[in-house]
């Protein structure tokens, strides 16, 4: 079906121009950069050619992508949709996809799933005079280009981030238009609340626990929700989940402890996985509620909250407003201390970490890493980073490399040093213990073989190197 769509669409728009002349395809706008020398056509999902003069007067997508990157083989599937959503819609529009792909068999294989034009594999020059000219530095990337704009710099490169965000609404990709959704985007979250979020015409309820429980979502207004996107089959969500686990058992007793105090606290699973069976095991780990599989709003929350990756977790204050889409972060660097993820909490916390940082060594080294690290903060070098020792997301202070620009979070540090420290005790007792055993052997007082073994140990902090004692 997809095929007969495709093929009956570049008919209608274009039976004359197939069989027209070669001298038609330079009155065309794209010739430019989408014809060489010796061709001026592009190939359509068959094989068929199409003449480049019948883009004329057309909206395109040039789609810059390879079969061997699962984002781009992610981002296919949602393009196929929308671009048959505007083709069925009778819109001006057509996609040319730009390969990347390794081979010419992994050329036709990803182009199999497409049903738009592509530059042949084989256009090596063109392909690489494309990515010159619109400064292509990641795949994938849609660059929009409009029929009557010459102007670089009228051109849209965010068209990815568009279509995930807006899908087929953004045709026709004009500023009018983004502004537009802009606009209704700003108002549906300033009048967004938990009902209209979490239920829809045919369910008012979320998942519970033990299974089959059903949850009203009512019963969740006035509390701090945290909307959890997340799948079994993500690896950094399976490595989240405990973390988050912990914090939601320490904040829901921490809440339990507040007498006559009626916060509440809960977590909305928003599930990706892949089928029935996946969602079931997964859910079966988390203590919290959890959207249906399958639920139309498991779509719709992402769209709305712009998730482009997993794990996020989205905050939504009591009010039914959105207090942060960082949960994630946050709970990574503050654990249920965050809670409840207010401007205010967080001012609060930086402020104790700023303190707290007074007193922590202004350069260390980590058993992870063979340069010196030295302590920066967000103002001085410092800032959002990943951190080499946990993989999570950190900001303001971080032990960092200066020669490479390896970084830690402080607290991963310390946690080392203070394991370093307590193994060392632990030898240094083990030492004393044997220094009784020495003395009797070989005739030395305790005091001198205590006093080597101090010595040893004092030359091991101040290099942080690991020594191995005979004694």
């Amino acid at each position: 079906m997809r095929e007969e769509v495709q093929e009956m669409n570049l008919n209608n728009d274009n039976q004359a121009l197939l069989n027209g002349g070669a001298d038609d395809a330079s009155s065309s706008r794209f010739s430019s950069l989408l014809a060489s020398k010796d061709r001026d056509y592009l190939l359509s999902s068959t094989g068929n050619q199409v003449r480049i003069s019948a883009l004329d007067g057309k909206i395109i997508g040039l789609y810059f992508s390879a079969n061997w990157y699962r984002p781009c083989r992610e981002f296919t599937q949602v393009l196929v949709d929308i671009y048959e959503q505007l083709k069925n819609n009778g819109s001006s529009f057509e996609i040319v996809y730009v390969s990347s792909d390794e081979d010419y068999d992994a050329f036709n294989n990803y182009r199999a799933c497409m049903p738009w034009l592509a530059v042949p594999f084989s256009d090596l020059e063109t392909k690489k005079a494309l990515n010159r000219k619109f400064d292509i530095e990641g795949i994938p990337c849609l660059v929009i280009l409009h029929p009557n704009d010459n102007k670089d710099d009228a051109t849209l490169h965010d068209g990815v981030e568009l279509v995930y965000r807006y899908g087929a609404q953004a045709f026709p990709f004009t500023k009018e238009r983004l502004e537009e959704l802009e606009k209704e985007e700003r108002e549906k979250h300033e009048n967004q609340n938990l009902t209209n979020l979490l239920t829809n015409h045919d369910r008012d309820y979320l998942l519970g626990h033990p299974r089959p429980k059903q949850v009203m979502v009512d019963s969740l207004v006035g509390k701090t929700v945290g909307l959890y996107f997340s799948a079994q089959w993500c690896l950094p969500c399976v490595k989240f989940i405990p973390k988050l686990i912990s914090s939601y058992h320490n904040i829901k007793r921490m809440l339990a402890d507040k007498e006559g105090d009626h916060e509440g606290f809960e977590i909305v699973l928003v599930s990706s996985d892949r089928d029935q069976a996946s969602f079931d095991s997964y859910f079966a780990t988390m203590p919290w509620l959890a959207l249906p599989f399958g639920d139309p709003n498991n779509k719709i929350l992402a769209k709305h909250f712009d998730v482009k990756g997993i794990p996020c977790l989205v905050i939504i204050g009591p009010d039914g407003k959105t207090i942060t889409r960082h949960g994630r972060n946050l709970i990574n660097l503050y654990k249920e201390t965050a809670y409840p993820f207010t401007e205010a909490k967080l001012e609060f916390l930086e402020k104790q970490m700023d303190e707290e940082a007074k007193s922590l060594p202004t350069s260390v080294y980590h058993s992870g890493h063979r340069h010196k690290l030295n302590l920066v903060s967000e103002g001085n070098g410092g800032g959002p980073f990943i951190c080499c020792n946990c993989d999570e997301q950190g900001t303001a202070w971080v032990y960092q490399c200066l020669e490479c620009g390896y970084e830690v979070h402080p607290k991963c540090v310390i946690a080392a040093l203070e394991g370093q420290i307590c193994h060392r005790d632990m030898m240094l007792g083990t030492l004393s213990l044997s220094a009784v055993e020495l003395s009797d052997t070989i005739g030395w007082s305790i005091g001198t073989i205590l006093l080597i073994h101090t010595i040893i140990y004092l030359c091991d902090v101040l290099l942080n190197l690991e020594f191995h004692y005979c004694f």
